[in-house]
């Protein structure tokens, strides 16, 4: 596999884990149901 090829391969898998978070926002805000994320090692619960 090429670097170009690899280059590619690696923004095409960002912009698929983009999409994907932007959908699950957009689930938990129909739902009303908190984010759960983990920021300085701690978790932390959202409200989206």
């Amino acid at each position: 596999m090429t670097t170009e090829a690899k280059v590619e391969f690696r923004n095409k898998i960002l912009q698929g884990l983009e999409k994907a978070y932007e959908k699950m926002v957009e689930f938990k805000k129909q739902k009303n149901s908190v984010i759960v994320v983990m920021r300085d090692n701690k978790i932390v619960k959202l409200k989206p």
